[in-house]
């Protein structure tokens, strides 16, 4: 019964995604804060060699957190499963409606045992800033400003101008990859595909 209310659910969500306005819209932020959002324009869609792939071990890091402290994939290993999410920079229009369209699937990344990692180049006062204007975001925020994108660079996503490429990579419990989606930088990553891949992991 519970693994039908999961699939239920995952339905529900899958079809709610599918009727999200465009990534512009941003999920009813206010009209102060989107004035805020630097309009990057039309960019390059990707601009890096990945250097991972699916069925290999992730490369480990260790990075401080919005909320302070420092957070290490390590320490998720046999307690959890993991999605990293690496947006190329604060306040631009897409990554600030990436993250909060996360939140609408939270109980999804429960049902699933998963925590997501939120990881961008920007420093920490410029996350801190994005992310209380953007509104409570449910996971950990991390910065890889300094050493500037080395964990971008350990995946092979940093791009030439320093940000990192939009990105999705699925790992599981024992730290192997399962997933990747190196994503156009101008669209934002489908929700539904995600949701599909964590299913895989029960």
């Amino acid at each position: 019964m519970k693994k039908l209310n999961y699939i239920a659910m995952t339905a529900a969500v899958c079809a709610m995604v599918l009727i999200l306005p465009p990534a512009q819209d941003g999920f009813g932020l206010s009209e102060a804060y989107k004035n805020n959002v630097y309009q990057t324009g039309s960019l390059k869609p990707t601009d890096s060699t990945l250097k991972v792939k699916v069925g290999e071990k992730a490369p480990g890091f260790t990075l401080p957190a919005v909320s302070g402290g420092k957070v290490s994939l390590e320490d998720y290993y046999g307690k959890k499963n993991l999605v990293l999410s690496f947006v190329p920079a604060a306040w631009t229009p897409i990554c600030s409606d990436q993250w909060p369209g996360y939140n609408i699937v939270k109980d999804l990344f429960d049902a699933y045992d998963t925590i997501l990692l939120g990881i961008t180049v920007d420093n920490i006062p410029t996350l801190f800033s994005w992310t209380n204007q953007m509104g409570r975001l449910w996971f950990p925020v991390l910065s890889d400003f300094w050493p500037h994108g080395q964990t971008a660079e350990k995946y092979g996503i940093l791009r030439t101008d320093g940000a990192s490429e939009r990105a999705l990579f699925v790992i599981d419990k024992k730290g192997v990859i399962r997933y990747i989606d190196v994503h156009d930088i101008n669209e934002r990553p489908p929700l539904e595909n995600l949701i599909k891949e964590l299913e895989k992991l029960q």
